[in-house]
């Protein structure tokens, strides 16, 4: 019988070590050291009584019978994700591995009068928040293949009818023995989107909004909504952009749901100069940008492009590699057979308040299905600020009518969908160049990003805001634009726009340049 839902889950008193456990299966299990604690459980090492072993393989998560979230991690692992599907899985799809952990077995236990569930998995590693705690942020390449591996993890467990709900660093591990694998752990919240191929009907509930990991948790989360496929891959999207630029925007209203919510809907509506601006120096988040994009694009139940949304972080199918996470002061010891120890210089990020805000962007609307279909209401956005009290987010699915609207916003779409004018980015290597004329953007002198026109479909360009020097045109059905550059050097140049910075510097070098001139027509007149 399921346990019944309680509004806080106490943690158990702690089991001895060394205590025998006898799964339903009449395996026997003695606990090992305590090694960690959740908001409901704890976790031991585990050692089989028929295998003695001194180095343990396996944990043992235990939690008292009444409460929920193992009780709901057991059913997913037994209707989801034994060991021969997951086996069958990788044959299938020919993976090197699947990074969902195995599962060996589970039964109750009493100690002191309680009745305690236990689950024994494989014993995994260090998780990512330990790792990011010490570096602050992941090289670019990481984060791209770490987004790969979850996108694995993502298909499987959406194909089995469920959703995680709570991907983030802490729910993410090395493995064991073999650090260059991660692993999507704890399902304690997941949840079956989609039982017996029935997908659940989209429906906002203000009472339960904003469950999750507020930093990470989706739009859909903040109003209630139930968490589907493409929430999974949004909070996914968030995850890589905090491991790469080491915060997100909203790093300072997390106090705030609200405020948070409006956050990452301006976010989205800003895409992708939101996210190419918060990319630390000497970096880009082109691939972000365009996963980002992707994402907004989908509707509540419609099935993600896993494939799609590989290839943009992989556009030159690079064969995926070992992980590889830079240090602040220290090199990060996994346990490998040969202790294996890896180092990278520290980046540091930079806020987006130093970086410009403003460049040439395109903008482009997916109407690729009837749900597609988008109505050109008022919106208010003054100040780009929205009500997000009883009003969910322009462009996911509501009507703010009879509201003025001080800037152009994006479409309104059904209830059921997420379809909105999203910025289409079709030559990032010509964008790159656009930046390159504004000073304050040579960190994206070396980097750009490979196209990717059937992302997104679109059959409406609007009027860019870059100035008249520019034009968009288009060269295809596929929906791919390009810039056009003005003909002659000068045009062009009388559109650079200095910063700040820029302007300091030019005017302490005309100083200094007038000052030398005067002292050399001195010289020449005394002599």
């Amino acid at each position: 019988m399921a346990p019944r839902r309680k509004e806080k889950y106490k943690l158990p008193v702690p089991l001895p070590e060394g205590k025998v456990l006898d799964d339903m299966d009449g395996n026997q299990w003695a606990l090992g050291k305590m090694i960690g604690s959740g908001g409901f459980g704890l976790i031991y090492l585990a050692f089989p009584t028929n295998k003695p072993s001194k180095d343990a393989r396996h944990v043992i998560k235990v939690e008292y019978q009444e409460n929920g979230p193992l009780f709901s991690e057991l059913k997913f692992y037994q209707r989801a994700a034994k060991r021969e599907y997951i086996q069958k899985w990788i044959e299938q799809r020919k993976l090197d591995y699947l990074g969902v952990p195995l599962f060996y077995g589970f039964g109750l236990t009493d100690f002191k009068g309680r009745s305690y569930r236990f689950m024994i998995m494989e014993r995994l590693g260090i998780d990512l928040q330990k790792l990011s705690d010490q570096n602050g942020v992941f090289k670019k390449s990481t984060v791209l293949q770490l987004g790969i591996r979850v996108l694995d993890i993502l298909e499987y467990i959406h194909e089995n009818e469920y959703v995680h709900g709570d991907i983030k660093a802490a729910n993410l591990l090395l493995g064991y023995t073999n650090p260059n694998r991660v692993y999507l752990a704890d399902y304690g919240l997941c949840y079956r989107y989609c039982p017996n191929g029935n997908h659940k009907q989209y429906q906002e509930n203000p009472k339960k909004g904003h469950n999750g990991t507020i930093e990470f948790t989706s739009l859909d989360a903040h109003k209630g909504v139930a968490p589907s496929r493409r929430s999974d891959v949004e909070i996914l999207g968030y995850c890589m952009l905090r491991w790469l630029c080491g915060k997100l925007p909203w790093d300072t209203n997390l106090e705030d749901p609200v405020a948070v919510q409006t956050a990452k809907t301006n976010l989205l509506d800003e895409l992708p100069e939101s996210v190419l601006t918060w990319a630390p120096p000497g970096s880009s988040c082109c691939e972000l940008a365009k996963f980002l994009a992707c994402v907004c694009n989908l509707a509540y139940d419609e099935k993600p492009d896993y494939q799609k949304l590989k290839k943009i972080l992989n556009p030159d199918g690079v064969p995926l590699g070992p992980l590889e996470f830079s240090t602040k002061a220290q090199s990060v010891h996994v346990h490998t057979p040969t202790r294996q120890k890896v180092d990278s210089p520290k980046v540091t990020a930079k806020a987006a308040s130093e970086l410009p805000v403003k460049f040439t962007k395109k903008v482009c609307r997916g109407t690729s299905a009837a749900g597609r279909k988008e109505h050109e209401e008022g919106q208010p956005r003054a100040g780009r600020k929205e009500h997000e009290e009883g009003q969910p987010r322009a462009g996911r699915k509501e009507h703010e009518e009879g509201q003025p609207r001080a800037l152009p916003s994006r479409a309104a779409a059904p209830e059921n969908s997420r379809r909105r004018n999203i910025y289409e980015y079709s030559d990032f290597r010509s964008e790159m160049h656009s930046l390159h004329q504004t000073p304050s953007y040579m960190g994206f002198q070396t980097s750009y990003c490979k196209p990717y026109p059937d992302c997104t479909s679109r059959d409406t360009i609007r009027k860019p805001r870059s100035p008249a020097q520019y034009r968009y045109t288009s060269t295809g059905d596929m929906g791919v634009t390009d810039l056009e550059h003005p003909p002659g050097l000068w045009p062009a140049v009388f559109q650079l726009t200095l910063s700040d910075e820029m302007k300091t510097e030019v005017y302490y070098y005309g100083l200094t340049i007038v000052f030398l001139l005067i002292l050399v027509c001195l010289a020449l007149y005394l002599l």
